[in-house]
């Protein structure tokens, strides 16, 4: 079932994944927006500050030729994420690739325009080595593992080759800053941070994959077999991972008619009559839940529930009744609390085989029963309004539910569509 939407899932996923990398290029822009601002208005209030920290301090140009055209890239990035995200295109995974490159640099260029005004060794233990991880981190929003993985590769490779222009390295010296082992392990660690951002982000995807996938055989479900389909059918359906088979089974089918109902409409408006309808069904609707049948269709003032399909029941007949019984009981209580809006009900059931299986197109398809079991059992929900009736079962449905307690013998009788006259029950 989870397959039913191919096309769709794919394209929403794309689209989310789209969304995430929008969001992460926000938090990027607004963070590069912020260091920018931060480190010109130091290098330019508090110059004697910037003077003790950096030799002959910081020109007020050089964050802004640092830093500024990569806060300008992010805004640019934006800009294209959100026009190809309102044109419905992708944006290129080799540009993804290339996306992170040039954001990772960007501590790269730091460090290079630090080290003219401290001491390269100084300039790996303050905070611009430490931007390589704000981008490890941002990178899981991508959902990718080898984008995030080639992150933590870039910052790893970046790091380790400014070491290797701007330290001199001394393998036999006791000094640690000048070994390469040193100043190896950040790059190692670097790239063990991808790995690991790269797993989260396969996770976080993982997930996605499997709640959209959820989504959309519930979603299927729920188009089958409408939305007043119980949660616990829906749970039992997606756990077969598989449509409803078109077979013959053995169904009992329930017919319910609000009697006199398209009378009542005439003085009544629409919305309340509408809303009058809702609060009674809401009612039904739990009765048939509650004895394992689901709704199958709503049929203007009435419905047909069906009990052992879609799912197996070999209590169908006698879960059927005992609904039938708890919708009497349920309009009883309705009438007495409403007196203004009193309903009187019929109801049919029919117990046998019929036709099962999914109908329609592959936009729409919908679970329905066909065959002279359904006919009967709308038949004899008719035929309640001639006997004086509330609830006629067929023979079939007092066999199975052991001689229906209290019912009554109304004979073989004469019923439309058929040669032969029927044996009805009366149950009260």
């Amino acid at each position: 079932m989870a397959e039913a939407t191919p096309d769709g899932y794919a394209s929403e996923l794309r689209r989310e994944i789209l969304r995430s990398e929008i969001q992460r290029v926000q938090v990027l822009a607004v963070v590069l927006t912020i260091l920018l601002v931060t480190t010109m208005t130091a290098a330019n209030l508090l110059t004697e500050l910037m003077g003790r920290i950096f030799r002959g301090g910081l020109l007020w140009w050089e964050p802004l030729a640092s830093i500024g055209p990569f806060a300008l890239y992010e805004f640019v990035v934006l800009l294209v994420l959100r026009w190809r995200a309102s044109h419905d295109r992708d944006f290129p995974r080799y540009a993804r690739f290339g996306n992170a490159f040039v954001e990772t640099s960007l501590p790269s260029v730091v460090i290079l325009v630090l080290s003219r005004h401290m001491e390269p060794v100084t300039v790996f233990g303050f905070w611009p080595p430490m931007l390589y991880f704000l981008f490890i981190l941002l990178s899981t929003l991508r959902l990718d593992f080898w984008l995030s993985l080639w992150t933590g590769a870039v910052a790893a490779t970046q790091q380790l080759l400014l070491v290797l222009w701007l330290i001199p390295l001394d393998p036999h010296g006791n000094e640690p800053e000048h070994a390469l082992i040193y100043h190896a392990s950040r790059s190692i660690v670097l790239l063990a941070a991808g790995a690991i951002a790269g797993i989260v982000a396969g996770s976080l995807r993982r997930q996605f994959d499997k709640s959209v996938a959820a989504a959309a055989a519930r979603d299927r479900i729920t188009n089958m077999f409408g939305q007043h389909v119980s949660p616990a059918v829906v749970d039992r359906l997606l756990a077969s991972h598989s449509d409803p088979p078109s077979e013959m089974r053995e169904v009992c089918v329930l017919f319910l008619d609000i009697r006199g109902f398209t009378a009542m409409t005439r003085m009544r408006p629409a919305g309340e009559t509408v809303a009058l309808l809702n609060d009674f069904f809401a009612e039904m609707i739990d009765i048939v839940d509650c004895n394992h049948g689901i709704i199958n269709k709503f049929l203007g003032d009435g419905f047909l529930a069906l009990f052992g399909a879609p799912l197996q029941d070999p209590k169908a007949a006698v879960n059927a009744l005992a609904a039938a019984r708890g919708m009497l009981e349920a309009v009883d209580r309705w009438n007495k609390a409403r007196p203004q809006t009193t309903l009187r009900v019929g109801i049919g059931i029919h117990l046998g085989e019929a036709v099962t299986g999914t109908v329609g197109s592959p936009q729409r398809k919908e679970y329905t029963v066909i065959g002279d079991t359904v006919n009967l059992a709308a038949r004899l929900e008719q035929l309640t309004k001639e006997t004086g009736s509330q609830l006629l079962v067929s023979s079939s449905v007092h066999q199975a539910t052991t001689g229906a307690d209290g019912a009554t013998d109304l004979g073989p009788l004469p019923i439309r569509g058929y040669d032969k006259e029927v044996r009805v029950w009366k149950v009260v």
